[in-house]
């Protein structure tokens, strides 16, 4: 399986989710699997073709990354802290 976008923040491009920033928590062929903590969960990621997500910022957080790299357990929180976060600083 193919890593190199897992733990990289992106935004919808397409979809009733235009414009909402995922965490992508998963890879596969011409998907990925993406997540906000709050509708589309760790438990229950979004399945989204990768021509419909456009990558926002190369690393949302380090430790994050590494979690998910090592398939260790990552918290709903967790991704809403990096997401809200970023969401901030964008604003500012």
């Amino acid at each position: 399986m193919d890593k190199d976008m897992v733990g990289m923040l992106a935004i919808s491009k397409m979809g009733h989710d235009k414009k909402t920033v995922y965490i992508i928590v998963k890879e596969e062929d011409e998907y990925v699997y993406v997540s906000d903590g709050k509708l589309k969960t760790m438990e229950n990621p979004k399945k989204k073709n990768k021509k419909h997500i456009q990558i926002i910022k190369k690393e949302a957080d380090d430790i994050l990354r590494g979690k998910l790299l090592n398939g260790q357990r990552i918290y709903n929180e967790e991704i809403r802290k990096v997401i809200g976060g970023f969401i901030c600083q964008r604003q500012m």
